[in-house]
């Protein structure tokens, strides 16, 4: 069974929209890029008029120094502060060399709006939530997650360890709005980082341990494996490697040794080939690379084969499943998931309910009903009894002890389970509104879909986190997905010219 919440009617995504005029940062940018013109998801959100600032489908995120500076988020702190929950807010972020004077101004901005701050330095965003949930405090990270590193970002979490709601983000930039910046710098005192920030996570590191402990049934579960972690030179280098050594597991580490820029580039998530080599190279039983701030995680298994979220869903949801714990039987997917993932659920007697992107509404969904496992195919998997957000190294660590139950290596119980249909997904650059453009395309998209029926699956939303419009086709008929996904992608460029010009 497959449940489905209509993307249009409940707000699927809201784009980020940050625009400024270009600022004294923009020359060093330039340099910083090979002299060259800023990357299509920079232009568009550095043109020029007044600023603005939305929030998208994970927290707030721009350029670093121009459209999002340090008076913008001071301000954007003091707006905040009125709508966290608590009188005190943690305050961590990843590895960019933004981070730490952005991180500074957006504390300056909550103490003005007459709460306490402290720093927690660099931190995985799983980690804050969770130290956030267990301390009752509120939270925020600053960090653009996957995003290169002249990007940055921030993401709030209440005292409850959840990001936050439409509610609370809309009331937040109605008060940005009417303020949008804060120039003067406010006092801090004892502002610092940590002298240990593994200490001051000790809380999230010794769960992690603990919940794999009870898990995998032995105080060294993972003893038998050897494994490669790509930590894509973020906020996971200090700890991913760590806790997998505490498990048991033999671990090489790659891209562990940020500089400030080197973030996500060409590693993590989003480029696993150095991953995949590794793990051939050593020999090894499976591989896990995350994302820059830690909240997701892919996979690459003894063979080579890249293994997404939506392939590490299939793997935990059947071994919960028959050992009863999946409550509900029911996972939690998003509109973004393979039809192979839906038909190995289905086949194991697992129902799927289907939320929009991005993690916060999967935990709505897993809230709202009180299940406990959802995730999307980019690599956030939720795990409620744990987590109140996507934890990348969590994910990882019940993974492969569901894989290790089944006796199957990571990779071999992927095969086992998943056939994936063919999938088309590109990210088509546009310069105007990315929800305007898709709501020209009704015809279109409504054409595609019945081409396809059953056997397949359209998908066109406008991003969250960047000036693209996402089209996904799936079906399996690879052919068939090729030539309808090239024709809504030269629907979105036309679209797109017409409205420009």
């Amino acid at each position: 069974m497959i449940e489905r919440r209509s993307p249009r009617s409940t707000g699927f995504t809201r784009l980020v929209r940050l625009r400024s005029t270009p600022s004294a940062e923009t020359p060093r940018l330039l340099a910083a890029t090979g002299g060259h013109a800023l990357p299509p998801t920079l232009t568009a959100m550095n043109g020029g008029g007044a600023s603005t600032l939305r929030f998208g489908t994970d927290g707030v995120r721009a350029l670093a120094g121009t459209v999002l500076d340090e008076p913008s988020v001071r301000a954007l702190g003091r707006a905040a502060a009125a709508h966290l929950g608590s009188r005190s807010v943690l305050i961590g972020r990843d590895t960019r060399e933004s981070g730490p004077g952005l991180a500074r101004a957006l504390a300056e901005g909550l103490i003005d709006g007459g709460l306490e701050s402290a720093s927690l330095g660099v931190v995985p965003t799983p980690a804050l939530a969770y130290i956030c949930r267990i301390r009752r405090v509120a939270g925020a990270v600053v960090t653009a997650s996957h995003n290169p590193w002249y990007d940055n970002g921030i993401k709030f979490f209440t005292a409850g360890g959840r990001k936050l709601d439409d509610v609370a983000q809309t009331a937040i930039e109605l008060a940005w709005d009417a303020r949008p910046r804060l120039d003067r710098p406010i006092a801090i005192p004892a502002w610092a980082d940590p002298v240990d920030p593994v200490a001051a996570c000790r809380d999230w590191v010794n769960g992690l341990v603990e919940a794999g402990v009870t898990d995998g049934g032995s105080s060294r579960p993972l003893e038998d494996l050897s494994l490669v972690v790509d930590c894509a030179n973020g906020a996971m280098a200090p700890f991913a490697a760590d806790v997998l050594r505490q498990l048991g597991a033999e671990v090489e580490a790659i891209h562990a040794t940020p500089d400030g820029r080197n973030i996500n580039d060409k590693c993590g998530s989003t480029f696993p080939d150095d991953l995949r080599e590794a793990v051939l190279r050593a020999g090894a039983d499976a591989g896990l690379a995350f994302d820059g701030d830690g909240d997701r995680v892919v996979a690459v298994g003894d063979d080579g084969a890249l293994l997404d979220g939506d392939d590490l869903m299939a793997v935990c949801a059947v071994d919960l499943q028959s050992r009863g714990l999946l409550v509900g039987a029911t996972a939690v997917v998003t509109v973004m998931s393979n039809l192979g993932l839906h038909r190995a659920l289905t086949d194991h007697g697992i129902a799927v309910y289907e939320t929009p992107v991005g993690d916060r509404h999967v935990l709505e969904a897993l809230d709202m009903n009180g299940w406990v496992l959802g995730g999307e195919q980019s690599g956030h998997v939720v795990f409620r009894d744990f987590a109140s957000t996507g934890d990348g190294l969590l994910t990882g660590i019940r993974t492969l002890l569901a894989a290790m139950r089944s006796g199957r290596t990571l990779g071999g119980r992927v095969a086992e389970l998943v056939v994936r249909a063919p999938q088309v997904l590109q990210a088509v650059p546009v310069s105007s509104d990315g929800d305007v453009v898709v709501d020209q395309l009704t015809d279109e998209i409504a054409e595609a879909s019945a081409q396809l029926g059953s056997a397949g699956r359209v998908l066109v939303r406008p991003s969250g986190t960047e000036p693209v419009v996402r089209v996904m086709v799936e079906a399996f008929d690879a052919a068939e997905a090729a030539a309808v996904a090239d024709r809504l992608i030269e629907a979105v460029r036309q679209v797109d010219a017409t409205m420009v010009s």
